[in-house]
Parts: C-alpha cells; structure tokens; sequence
C-alpha cells in the first residue's frame, strides 16, 4: 500500500529538516512510539502500541535512515514484527522538503506492506489507520513547532 500527501510546517526548510532528523522528536510525534533506542548513527529499535480495528498490537521496530539530502530530502526503511502474533510489517518512507515563504511543505511517500494476520485485515481498514496516524503526526509535529521547537533547533 503507497500513501502519499505534504503538509505545511510554520518553520524554516533547514530547521525543520534538522528536527526531522533527529530522532527522538520525530518518534515523539507518532503516536505510540516508546523505548526507542539509537543503535548507531542511522539505526533506532523502538516499540510501536497501536490499535487496527478491534485488535491490539505490539511491534518490535527497527529503523534505518538510508538517505539523508539537508534540507531536501529524508528515506527511511522500518521493520517491524507485532509481539504474540504472526506477522510483519516492512516499510520505506521518503520526506522531500520545499520552502514555500516562511514555511516548509512536507511531500511524503510511504509504502508499507502487511503479512501474516495484519495482512488478513484488509486494505480499507489499513488505509483509514494509516490515514489517523497521518493526521496524529501532522498535529504532533506542527502542536511541536508552535510551541519552540523551532526554537531549540536554532540553540
């Protein structure tokens, strides 16, 4: 499943590219990320708790960045295994960062794919969890930004 879209954030290109790239505020805007843990320099672990449907899941992540063009450009690839079920979730999502004034538009692409009893659950389901956390993860980031996020990246 691909999912695209962009986003406005009320900051500057580089500045936003910089929190964006940092990790830990990038998890702090997704809902549900915990214990996350760098690795190395362009590999995270973290815990992913979600709700599909009526179902509770549990994910082991690992993160990789792959690609990293400041201010443009941002890849990265996550796996993923729900902890007491069957399964997997694999994903490669790209960021491409525009200055648009005093603001920076956000393209994104995603492409996920789902296997085991996540991929039983169907796409129409899939899709509207994908699309909440995508509106979860643009409030975050922009709530994060107009409260000094901007700010501290400039510290």
């Amino acid at each position: 499943m691909k999912f695209t879209g962009e986003f406005a954030v009320a900051a500057p290109r580089d500045v936003v590219y910089e929190r964006l790239n940092d990790a830990p505020f990038f998890a702090s805007c997704i809902e549900g990320v915990r214990d996350l843990n760098q690795v190395d320099d362009t590999h995270y672990t973290a815990t992913l708790e979600t709700r599909i449907a009526y179902i509770k899941f549990k994910f082991a992540i690992t993160v990789e960045f792959v690609e990293k063009v400041a201010p443009e450009k941002i890849v990265a690839k996550a796996e993923g295994t729900p902890l007491g079920v069957v399964g997997r979730l694999t994903s490669t999502a790209s960021a491409t960062l525009r200055d648009d004034g005093a603001q920076t538009i956000v393209a994104y692409e995603t492409d996920v794919a789902l296997a085991g009893k996540l991929g039983s659950i169907g796409q129409p389901v899939l899709k509207a969890k994908a699309k909440e956390m995508e509106r979860l993860f643009v409030k975050n980031i922009n709530a994060a930004f107009a409260n000094g996020a901007a700010a501290e990246a400039n510290a």
